[in-house]
């Protein structure tokens, strides 16, 4: 049949129908998310995936990153992330296991050392919390390097031991049972 009704009712009836409802939001937020990813080349894989960030401040608002650390980022040169950046530091604040594939020199490092630091949150006397292997001395003085920058101000010793002779004498020779 034939439905009779009046102008107001009939916009009344385009009104309800275009209301925004919760799953077409989150389809409409999903949409947005794959197109950002699309556009900076970022492929994920997983479940319940964190979203990417577009800039470093949304760290410090979304993730609680320590301000010290927010400056140390400014101060170094980084204004934006880079696609690795974008996805990986909140996959890794997430508490998440990460296993991530990218160009030299596209960022991986500060895309770790991020969140390890959020994560220590800050210094204690409790000897080492966090241990960074390298293949290679390079790659680990590069590490090194980025940490310490990363790290100023905020009370965190890093340190590199690349000999065990080395790290007896730097830390005592009970260091091996200790640690």
């Amino acid at each position: 049949g034939i439905k009779w009704m009046s102008f107001l009712e009939a916009k009344l009836e385009d009104a309800k129908d275009k209301k925004p409802t919760a799953e077409k939001l989150e389809h409409l937020r999903r949409e947005k998310i794959n197109r950002f990813r699309n556009q900076h080349r970022i492929n994920i894989q997983g479940t319940d995936l964190p979203d990417p960030i577009a800039t470093f401040d949304q760290l410090q608002k979304e993730y609680k990153v320590h301000p010290k650390v927010m400056e140390n980022i400014q101060a170094a040169g980084f204004h934006v992330p880079t696609p690795i950046q974008m996805q990986a530091i909140p996959v890794m604040l997430h508490g998440r296991e990460l296993l991530a594939s990218a160009p030299t020199g596209s960022g991986k490092t500060l895309a770790f050392c991020i969140p390890l630091l959020t994560h220590l949150k800050q210094p204690r006397n409790k000897g080492f919390r966090a241990l960074i292997i390298s293949p290679t001395r390079e790659l680990a003085s590069q590490t090194h390097r980025e940490l310490v920058k990363l790290a100023e101000g905020t009370g965190f010793r890093i340190h590199m031991i690349h000999k065990a002779a080395e790290a007896a004498k730097k830390f005592g020779p009970k260091s091996s049972k200790k640690f």
